[in-house]
């Protein structure tokens, strides 16, 4: 295991001072996300996280509020009897009030349960590890899994990798892919040979006959697709495996799945960059260029204007 000596002054005193940190090993050189970003431990780079890039640079915020707009209302709807009796006391009304605005939080949090409880199910599948205790014992994850290894049958699917975490040095964005999958029905469909390598998503939202695949999915795998290096799970890397300029995402629900074909060419990659750099608009540049109102310069008494 090598040392690295923490940066500092060169004189006597401060290297008397100085201390030693381990550098990472193994699984711990793969980088991980906070608030927004990836750090390669190994390196210091960091990297944008390519969801924030979506959240901050594309239209999807807009569908979001009109998703989450929507629900309140249905939820106020379905419960008018206790907010009318609610309103009559100031400290439910209070109560009410907080409790009916954080209806999108409470939906959201439910769905990320979900979305990720289906993603550790598919993981260990893919690893060929035991299902977890706990998800096995969940009801409702049950239908999840048999649509899963449904798909699987259907399509013949092999994986090639799972929640792997790929990043772009140059254009310095990261982001954990969620599995790469080779398929002969998939290629037949493309007109590729049997062998080749797709990029692969699962996205739990919405209902099956209701649209629950937004074009940022696009965006997404054309950004994980234009990676250029790889974690592998014992943390070394290598380059990032040549993938179909068509990805797949598995819309999965309790009542079967669907699977979407998804452009992520070069072409799809260019609007990323547009993305990325209109997040960066929104999340730098654009906080600095309103400045304070202007006042009037003050005149001194009995000098004409």
């Amino acid at each position: 295991m090598t040392e690295t000596l923490l940066a500092g002054t060169t004189t006597p005193a401060t290297r008397r001072r100085r201390t030693t940190k381990a550098e990472p090993t193994g699984a711990d050189r793969i980088p991980k996300p906070s608030q927004g970003w990836y750090r390669d431990k190994v390196t210091g780079e960091k990297y944008r996280r390519v969801t924030t890039i979506l959240s901050q640079g594309s239209t999807k915020g807009d569908v979001l509020s009109i998703w989450a707009a929507n629900l309140v209302a249905e939820t106020a709807m379905a419960n008018l009897p206790r907010l009318v009796a609610a309103s009559m006391h100031p400290g439910q009304r209070a109560e009410m009030y907080d409790w009916l605005r954080r209806a999108p939080l409470r939906k959201r949090d439910e769905r990320a349960d979900v979305g990720s409880a289906v993603h550790r199910v598919i993981e260990a599948h893919v690893l060929g590890q035991p299902l977890p205790a706990e998800l096995l014992r969940d009801d409702e994850m049950a239908p999840y899994l048999a649509n899963f290894l449904q798909f699987v049958e259907d399509w013949q699917v092999t994986f090639e990798a799972s929640e792997m975490v790929v990043g772009n040095r140059e254009h310095g964005y990261a982001g954990t892919l969620d599995y790469l999958l080779r398929s002969p029905l998939i290629a037949a469909h493309f007109g590729t040979p049997a062998n080749k390598v797709f990029l692969g998503d699962t996205k739990t939202g919405g209902e099956l006959d209701v649209k629950g695949v937004y074009p940022e999915a696009a965006l997404q795998m054309a950004a994980y697709r234009r990676a250029e290096v790889a974690w592998l799970r014992d943390g070394s890397t290598v380059p990032m495996p040549a993938t179909h300029d068509h990805g797949v995402v598995l819309h999965l629900r309790p009542e079967g799945y669907r699977l979407i074909p998804i452009a992520c060419g070069d072409d799809v990659f260019a609007q990323f960059r547009i993305t990325q750099q209109a997040a960066e608009w929104v999340s730098g540049l654009s906080k600095t260029v309103v400045g304070e109102a202007l006042a009037l310069p003050t005149v001194p008494e009995g000098r004409a204007a």
